[in-house]
């Protein structure tokens, strides 16, 4: 008898904000791993905002994801069957296997994981592509001095968390924004951060300017772009000169396809963003992480040891099962989870 997997597919292209009616799950042979392949049983996999941009029929960075074809994303699982020199069954390994119980990869793409060393959910998170991402942009791109002053948005996800404990271990003072009063909690007792500001006790950008200026006196050096929207346009004007703005993501609009309506509305328009950034000598930098593995490395090596003596520490939200991944996803996308979104497929 054949062993089957099954595995959620992108069913229909979503309008504004996906819905379940975007996905479907399927049930499909077990494949064989052919030449230099092996398959996997996958354990975990990560839910991550970018995922949204792929469900779109828009130029990308990336390719998109087809209708009826395999929803994508990175994992973690174990090899049950190789056909590549150095791989073997039992070995845990990360790839883009995506929303799958089980998928053949080419073992040439693949990272061996020893889950030993550090739990195997943390390549997905704080040692993997999110913790990358705010180091890099951090360190590279926002080129952080002792005692200037950072705020990054999203404080309690895997980047930003990120974000602020570097930040803070390198004499910065550092200022979150978060969705709720529970998370403002987390991003000060759990991680450290000095403020962090509850982005929805305000209505509008100018109300949440205000009390970001309170809690930053001397300005603003860093701002760390992960959300855009509201936040953004709060920001903005408290920029100190010569201030940096790495980007690495702008969720509060991925379900309007980019740049949304409501920054139009509420007057960030390009003309007034553009000066702004003229005038205040600032620097921008856009960047996206696939053009930096070769970091990676260099990330473990600085941030590692900060994991293991708990000086950088780790929050995950692991849903069980993968036919809930839709509705974990849907959730991220509006700040529905605390920590690092992760799907517990087995």
């Amino acid at each position: 008898m054949t062993e089957m997997m099954k595995q959620i597919v992108l069913a229909s292209r979503p309008t504004g904000a996906p819905t379940p009616e975007n996905f479907r799950m399927e049930e499909a042979p077990v494949p064989t791993p052919g030449d230099g392949e092996v398959l996997v049983r996958v354990h975990y996999m990560s839910l991550d905002p970018y995922m949204r941009g792929r469900m779109d029929d828009a130029k990308s960075y990336a390719a998109n994801i087809p209708v009826d074809g395999k929803m994508e994303g990175g994992s973690v699982g174990e090899i049950i069957a190789s056909n590549a020199k150095g791989f073997e069954v039992g070995d845990f390994v990360m790839g883009g296997f995506g929303w799958a119980t089980h998928s053949v990869a080419p073992a040439a793409g693949l990272a061996k994981i020893d889950p030993n060393a550090a739990p195997i959910t943390y390549a997905l998170g704080v040692l993997g592509m999110p913790g990358l991402t705010g180091w890099y942009g951090l360190t590279e791109l926002g080129k952080p001095k002792a005692g200037e002053t950072l705020v990054v948005a999203a404080a309690t996800g895997p980047v930003g968390s990120m974000v602020g404990q570097i930040a803070k271990s390198m004499g910065l003072r550092t200022v979150g924004i978060a969705g709720g009063p529970e998370k403002c909690k987390m991003a000060k007792e759990h991680f450290g951060f000095d403020e962090c500001i509850d982005h929805y006790a305000f209505d509008t950008a100018e109300a949440l300017r205000a009390e970001i200026k309170a809690a930053c006196p001397k300005g603003i050096d860093i701002y760390f772009e992960n959300v855009g929207g509201k936040v953004l346009e709060a920001v903005i004007p408290l920029m100190n000169p010569f201030g940096r703005i790495p980007i690495c993501g702008m969720i509060a609009w991925y379900n309007e396809g980019g740049l949304g309506a409501d920054a139009i509305e509420k007057g960030l328009t390009a003309p007034k963003l553009w000066r702004t950034i003229l005038v205040n000598f600032l620097s921008v930098n856009g960047f996206i992480i696939s053009n930096h593995w070769d970091r990676m490395g260099d990330f473990h090596k600085a941030v590692g040891p900060m994991i293991a003596d708990g000086s950088v520490k780790v929050q995950e939200d692991i849903t069980e099962g993968l036919e809930n991944a839709p509705e974990a996803f849907i959730k991220l996308l509006t700040g529905g989870n605390t920590g690092k979104a992760i799907v517990k497929v087995i």
